[in-house]
């Protein structure tokens, strides 16, 4: 189970440093400053820190698997749900679900949410033994 789970890490590691560059490649084209359209600026600040959250979580992957599942599970969660009331709050009445499902970012979020509920204790696999192992008598 160990290498299974470490694969899967290194696909959501993948996926988040694929995500941190998307926001980069925004704050490139737009500046730091961009307001995301119109959007308040807690979603702003938001979206732009997951330039930096994104890679981050995926780096705890790797080096801190015990802290970094949980962590990307908490990223991709408030992440989608946070993409969803801003769907629904700035579409007009009865647009929300044609938008949703004609939106390749916000499908692939959702794909990716689903995917991390799905391979979550794969994830798990193999990391935490030694903090879940009862201390030998020798310690």
């Amino acid at each position: 189970m160990g290498r299974r789970g470490r694969i899967i890490r290194y696909i959501w590691a993948a996926c988040l440093v694929l995500a941190g560059l998307n926001h980069a490649r925004i704050l490139v084209q737009h500046g730091l400053f961009w307001d995301y359209g119109g959007v308040a600026w807690p979603s702003a600040v938001y979206w732009s820190s997951l330039t930096i959250i994104d890679p981050l979580v995926a780096l705890l992957l790797v080096i801190r698997p015990v802290i970094g599942v949980p962590m990307t599970a908490a990223v991709i969660t408030t992440n989608v749900i946070h993409n969803l009331a801003i769907t629904a709050f700035y579409r007009p009445d009865g647009a929300f679900l044609d938008h949703l499902v004609s939106s390749p970012q916000i499908m692939s979020q959702i794909g990716f949410l689903v995917f991390v509920i799905l391979t979550i204790r794969m994830a798990l696999g193999g990391i935490g033994k030694d903090i879940l192992a009862p201390a030998s008598p020798m310690d």
